[in-house]
């Protein structure tokens, strides 16, 4: 007799991995949404039981302002979202969509100039002795 899902391994991310082709493929062709504009998904974790999935993303403009505006606008989408993804996947359970912004682009450019500023400011120190 087989057995179920739990003994497949790496389906849960199989699984992520195809939410997340599928709904960046929804959200630029099929959603119509002015308050959200070029996203990219960066990440998507399902539970084990595929009840809920965090999807993380990242934005070109990530002011505040922007950032809340896109997170209402996907959280308000969600319903025509996961109803899209129903006709893409064939799982028995079609999980509850969470909208995450990702903000570790912008944290590593930020770590990057501080490491550049510091490289600098060494190279300042070491030619003045």
């Amino acid at each position: 007799m087989a057995k179920h899902s739990k003994s497949i391994p790496g389906r849960g991310l199989r699984v992520a991995d195809q939410i997340q082709k599928d709904l960046s493929e929804i959200i630029v062709f099929e959603l119509k949404d002015p308050r959200v504009g070029m996203i990219t998904i960066t990440e998507v974790q399902v539970t084990p039981d595929y009840a809920h999935a965090k999807v993380f993303f990242t934005m070109l403009n990530d002011d505040l302002e922007a950032i809340a505006n896109t997170v209402k606008g996907l959280t308000q989408a969600a319903g025509f979202l996961r109803n899209q993804l129903g006709r893409r996947l064939s799982i028995h359970t079609l999980p509850a969509l969470h909208f995450i912004h990702d903000n570790s682009t912008a944290r590593g450019v930020e770590m990057s100039r501080l490491i550049d500023l510091a490289n600098a400011t060494r190279s300042k120190d070491d030619g003045q002795d």
